[in-house]
């Protein structure tokens, strides 16, 4: 979703601390009411690029762009923007109204279009009965949404959102997750979301820029991202893969002989140019790999089943292949292979993907 006139621009923008590169010269665009999740590991500069946009870091070089305007050297309060933290940083000693209402008085409006604002900032999440409630008095699901709406309350340009959810247990923050992609919808906001969970990320994204020491490893939609990695980092960070080492022996167009180092070939369907010659792994998605007894099948590779582990809606089948270990997701009505037995493990030629090794 790359735009000519993108609404936020990040332009050759670096982070350096000391001597250690947080971010590493990234460019890269969103787009006007874009949700665009930020996510990688600890130390990826994933909160750092995010906290370079909301003003609390100032870049060591390049620019960001904002509605066409520079703003990396402006005040935070001068950027228009709402920040959701992961501690929700609501006052304690004020009521949930006047949390909600404090940027808008820091900006000096009037009370009584302050108490407006406020009354619908919160029924847009549905927590208007708590408006004289303390924070104490508030669950954790709670207390997060009313951080969003202290965020929301001014009416930003974009929302910022740093690891929101993370303090909350699985049903609340799928809960939230849900919440938060329909306020997206429903407003029409442009939203930064830092996250390290990547079903979190592709939950809720249009896209997601996935980061690795400082750099984007693949900026794309979710379904780009997991059904065509174009690294082994992406692969093996978003969701779990099966990667086989080969070289490219023949290629012709986007179609890929690739010799294993068992000495089998495959053929895999590629977007990444991998020349004749070129080392490279192939991503196979558990899922994708199906078991069969036809050596004539697709891309059919011999295994010897390991185990087979009952995970409720799937059964997990740990496969040897030579000196490669593979897994396998069959149906929980499918009849589990006797542990020890033959068979080969296929997949089709548009169901992997070739990255770098």
């Amino acid at each position: 979703m790359r735009d000519s006139n993108p609404f936020i621009h990040f332009e050759a923008i670096s982070k350096v601390f000391g001597t250690v590169t947080v971010v590493d010269s990234l460019d890269f665009h969103v787009a006007q009411g874009e949700f665009v999740s930020l996510l990688g590991p600890s130390g990826s500069g994933k909160t750092t690029l995010l906290m370079m946009l909301a003003g609390f870091e100032t870049p060591t070089g390049g620019s960001i762009h904002v509605d066409g305007r520079r703003v990396e050297h402006l005040p935070p309060h001068k950027r228009e923007m709402g920040v959701v933290f992961q501690n929700y940083a609501l006052f304690p000693h004020m009521t949930i109204a006047e949390n909600v209402g404090f940027p808008l008085k820091m900006r000096g409006v009037a009370r009584a279009e302050r108490e407006a604002r406020v009354k619908r900032a919160l029924e847009l999440v549905r927590l208007g009965h708590l408006a004289d409630r303390k924070p104490s008095q508030l669950s954790g699901g709670q207390q997060q949404r009313i951080a969003l709406s202290r965020a929301l309350v001014y009416e930003p340009k974009v929302v910022l959102m740093d690891e929101p959810l993370s303090a909350l247990d699985k049903q609340l923050r799928e809960h939230m997750q849900l919440e938060i992609r329909a306020l997206h919808r429903e407003l029409g906001l442009t939203v930064i979301f830092v996250t390290h969970d990547q079903g979190e990320a592709l939950t809720m994204s249009d896209r997601v820029a996935v980061l690795n020491r400082g750099k984007i490893e693949q900026f794309d939609t979710p379904s780009g991202l997991y059904d065509r990695p174009r690294t082994r980092f992406v692969a093996e960070f978003i969701g779990e893969t099966n990667l086989l080492a080969g070289r490219v022996s023949q290629r012709q167009g986007e179609t890929a002989t690739i010799l294993l180092a068992s000495g089998a070939s495959v053929i895999c369907d590629s977007a990444v140019a991998f020349e004749t010659g070129h080392d490279v792994m192939i991503s196979v998605r558990p899922e994708m790999l199906h078991l069969v007894q036809d050596a004539a099948a697709a891309n059919a590779l011999p295994v010897t089943i390991e185990d087979h582990v009952y995970h409720g809606d799937h059964i997990r089948l740990h496969l040897a292949c030579g000196e490669s270990r593979l897994v396998a997701r069959a149906g929980r009505r499918d009849a589990a292979p006797p542990i020890g037995s033959k068979a080969f493990a296929s997949f089709a030629q548009g169901d992997c993907s070739l990255v770098a090794p």
